[in-house]
């Protein structure tokens, strides 16, 4: 990864909307799972104490491995790659007064780290995925064991010098947020803006307009207004009739047909769902245990990947999905039979990509519940430019596995940077080799896995990131965003911070 100053960015107008310091391009260019009541503590360790920024560090590699030079950079905002010279803080940062620092000739400041503190714990968290002036959005969900949950999308505010985000929008949730996605940008003007998010069911929103009065409008000046917003609740997607049924996990909104959606739950199964007709395409078992995450392969509207407490990682094509219908079943042959023997055809049709090796029982860690099962996996993602590549991690594991779905069996690489337990991983949307994870160290770390050692086997390695963030605690989400590339969140609990990559 090349020093930020010299990747190519884009122009952004200034807005009267909009402060001076936001990015606003002219153009469009799976932590841990929650868990129920009493393992939700792992997801989210509580409301940690508030703090403006993180600090860098060094990345210290094992006796013989060579790397370019390191540094020690003084205290500084954003992320900023090992090998580039140190910065000097202006005098206001030292002062700490602010974090910004002047950009260019005319004088303007360009921030780099923007920053929100939420009134509760913050697990849910995407990027808006339209282009312009709508681009540097989040939506946030929270993670609370009660049905207190809200679900609050954030702009940032017209004038830095009060505060970096305001909260334009926010409903409650009674289940909590497992994960929460903008809708895939579709084109157009005037195409609704819509949100959708996992939780008891996978339900979506429309933001829509409403004209605040400033001087009744949160966080509002005398002199300036902005546009409130109201989040109304469209759509809840259920496959089942009753009044609860089996909680989400995840969830994945496909980029290509943004009609599609495929929902996971700790019921075994995976649904594909048309969010227009709000009709299942399909629902199908997709592993022996509860499923924790599922994904689109990029690019595709009919394969899609899952991982789960089984241990392993998953791939289905929709394209030898089979019905009930096309069985000759005796008139007396049971419906619930039926359905059930459409739900086996359709596990026979699913690719195991990845199992986890179940410990030898000398190096058992007794401390660990279930010693003997397989380690559950996470979490996945595909990579947004080579869809061949994924990303999970396993349980209590300080490692990301990199997969190649053409080389079935065992990771084509391993990044082994975090001390503890990771929580999430994301890959870049402009970059193949690009990958970032964070996790239970308070570290956010970005990846290049281009560069790789060898420990003398066939498997592949990497110790040291190019870049290196240290929050004020856990980290237990993040996203890339994919309309401002140069900009990564992310979430520990209940502050969000965007950092410039």
């Amino acid at each position: 990864m090349t020093h930020p100053s010299s990747v190519q960015r884009t122009v952004y107008p200034q807005n009267s909307f909009y402060p001076e310091t936001l990015p606003q391009p002219t153009t469009s260019s799976p932590s841990r799972p929650p868990q129920p009541q009493s393992q939700s503590a792992q997801v989210l360790p509580g409301t940690f104490p508030a703090t403006a920024r993180g600090t860098y560090h060094q990345q210290q590699l094992p006796p013989g491995q060579q790397s370019l030079p390191h540094y020690h950079p003084p205290p500084a905002a954003h992320l900023h790659p090992p090998t580039s010279p140190p910065l000097t803080p202006f005098p206001s940062e030292i002062n700490g007064n602010t974090r910004a620092r002047p950009d260019n000739a005319n004088g303007l400041l360009k921030k780099e780290m923007y920053e929100y503190k939420a009134p509760w714990p913050v697990y849910g968290l995407d990027w808006s995925k339209r282009p312009g002036e709508k681009a540097f959005r989040l939506a946030l969900g929270s993670f609370i064991e009660d049905s207190s949950n809200k679900l609050a999308y954030d702009d940032p505010y017209l004038r830095p010098s009060n505060t970096d985000f305001v909260k334009i929008a926010e409903t409650e949730h009674h289940y909590p947020i497992t994960k929460v996605l903008w809708e895939p940008f579709r084109g157009g003007l005037n195409t609704p803006d819509l949100l959708a998010t996992a939780g008891d069911h996978l339900r979506l929103w429309e933001i829509t307009d409403e004209i605040s009065n400033p001087s009744n409008t949160i966080g509002a000046n005398n002199h300036t207004g902005f546009r409130q917003k109201k989040l109304i609740h469209k759509i809840m997607l259920s496959n089942t009739k009753a009044d609860f049924n089996a909680p989400l996990t995840s969830f994945d909104w496909n980029e290509l047909d943004p009609t599609l959606a495929v929902t996971s739950s700790i019921d075994t199964t995976c649904t594909v769902w048309n969010v227009e007709t709000k009709q299942a395409k399909t629902q199908l078992i997709a592993h022996d245990k509860e499923v924790y995450d599922v994904a689109f392969a990029t690019g595709s509207t009919d394969i899609f990947a899952s991982v789960g407490a089984d241990g392993s990682v998953r791939m289905f094509d929709l394209r030898f999905k089979s019905f009930p219908t096309t069985f000759a079943l005796d008139k007396n042959f049971r419906k619930e039979t039926k359905l059930f023997i459409m739900f086996n055809r359709s596990l026979e049709h699913s690719t195991i990509i990845y199992e986890t090796a179940i410990p030898n029982p000398s190096q058992v860690n007794m401390s660990v519940s279930n010693p003997t099962q397989p380690s559950p996996l996470l979490r996945l993602c595909f990579n947004k430019i080579e869809s061949q590549y994924l990303a999970t991690f396993h349980m209590d594991s300080a490692d990301v596995q990199i997969l190649d779905v053409r080389v079935p069996g065992v990771p084509v690489a391993e990044l082994r940077g975090h001390s503890s337990t990771v929580n999430c991983v994301n890959w870049a949307p402009h970059h193949s080799g690009h990958l970032c994870s964070g996790g239970d160290d308070s570290q956010v770390l970005v990846w290049d896995i281009n560069i790789m050692s060898h420990n003398g086997g066939v498997n592949r390695y990497n110790q040291d990131p190019i870049l290196a963030y240290k929050a004020a605690n856990e980290i237990s989400q993040l996203s890339w965003s994919c309309k401002c590339p140069d900009w990564v969140a992310i979430g520990f609990g209940n502050t969000v911070q965007a950092l410039r990559v």
